[in-house]
């Protein structure tokens, strides 16, 4: 008798605007792809058309794509099937600014990124945040909370990266986000999950 092949892991990972962090969100998925998951990128609007001072918006998209070896999900369209289909097994968002972190904690749902989420919590099926905020412990101090309490959400453990100059400012310790993903699947949140000073 022949065993069943094990299905591959179905991996959504949704990128917000924090374009500080997408070096290291490229090494992230370089690991994750090293796995053997299948990881489908999603795209916010800015993320996919908005060229920064650290890289152009064409190269980052065509590097995220080519790592992921899947063409990404640009449009709110696009992002709507994952509910109705359930075809992912777990949603990351890295890095999760404070705009996003504040319109999922209130069902806004205006971007790819934000459907897709939407779409797949409606499954019961995990969404990791790896948050990348200035106003963390400010004006998103009670959405991070909110967020927190909700079911079927996890986070990537953060902390201060710069306690002194940005005092309100967290970040996810974003190399975490493959054992973040384990434990998540496992229904459970990685521990502890302030870790400060970054």
């Amino acid at each position: 008798m022949n065993e069943k092949k094990e299905k591959k892991l179905q991996i959504g990972f949704a990128i917000t605007g924090s374009f500080c962090t997408f070096q290291k969100i490229l090494e992230v998925l370089k690991d994750l792809s090293e796995k053997d998951y299948n990881i489908i990128p999603i795209f916010s609007e800015r993320t996919s058309t908005m060229d920064n001072r650290f890289q152009n918006a064409d190269d980052f998209v065509k590097e995220v794509q080519t790592i992921t070896g899947n063409r990404g999900i640009f449009t709110i369209p696009e992002a709507e099937p994952i509910g109705p289909k359930g075809y992912l097994d777990i949603l990351v968002i890295a890095p999760c600014t404070g705009n996003t972190l504040a319109k999922l904690c209130h069902g806004i749902t205006d971007s790819p990124v934000l459907m897709a989420a939407k779409a797949h919590l409606r499954n019961e099926k995990p969404l990791i945040i790896s948050i990348s905020t200035n106003d963390a412990l400010g004006m998103n101090f009670k959405n991070l909370g909110e967020l927190m309490n909700m079911k079927n959400i996890y986070f990537v453990p953060f902390g201060q990266d710069n306690p002194v100059k940005k005092t309100n400012s967290m970040i996810a310790h974003v190399e975490l986000i493959p054992q973040t993903i384990e434990a998540a699947l496992k229904r459970k949140q990685l521990q502890p999950v302030i870790r400060s000073p970054f």
